[in-house]
């Protein structure tokens, strides 16, 4: 009797980890741009390869199905609005000329975008480079109190600048 419970906790296992396996998180990255004054601002993000995410125009890129995040130690300038200190969705807006980079407040894992909760919204400068990227790439360039964000993906490169109060 021992011997078939076992038997049956091994297939159940068996079939039960593929599915546990399927709903982990995908793998991450994080960019860090790091003030003169030791505060941090960094974005995680998911690095999905550039041919299998489908660039929409008005539509926020949310690469692997997963939102952009900005985490802040510093209170930030972005355009004309002002970011307190905090964590952000970020939603980069492709369109034909330039790009759009909308900071949203609601951080809920499942959300979607909402312009109604956005706490700052700019154009991203945006050109096209003679080097595809194979994958989602996400930096920042540092200069004084500014955190240049810089999103590739494709032959599309995006720019915006985070400036710290």
């Amino acid at each position: 009797m021992s011997a078939t419970f076992v038997w049956r906790a091994v297939l159940l296992s068996l079939v039960l980890t593929p599915s546990l396996l399927a709903q982990s998180d995908p793998p991450t990255s994080t960019t860090t741009c790091n003030l003169d004054d030791g505060r941090q601002v960094y974005v995680r993000y998911v690095p999905v390869p550039a041919n299998k995410e489908r660039i929409q125009n008005g539509k926020p890129l949310i690469p692997g199905g997963t939102a952009m995040t900005l985490f802040t130690e510093a209170q930030l300038s972005l355009g004309t609005s002002t970011i307190p200190i905090g964590a952000y969705t970020l939603y980069p807006i492709p369109a034909r000329g330039n790009w759009t980079l909308a900071v949203s407040k609601n951080v809920s894992a499942a959300a979607t975008y909402d312009e109604k909760q956005d706490v700052a919204k700019t154009a991203m400068e945006t050109v096209q480079v003679e080097q595809a990227s194979d994958a989602l790439e996400v930096a920042f360039a540092h200069v004084g109190a500014r955190c240049t964000l810089r999103i590739y993906i494709g032959k599309s490169a995006s720019f915006a600048d985070f400036t710290a109060k």
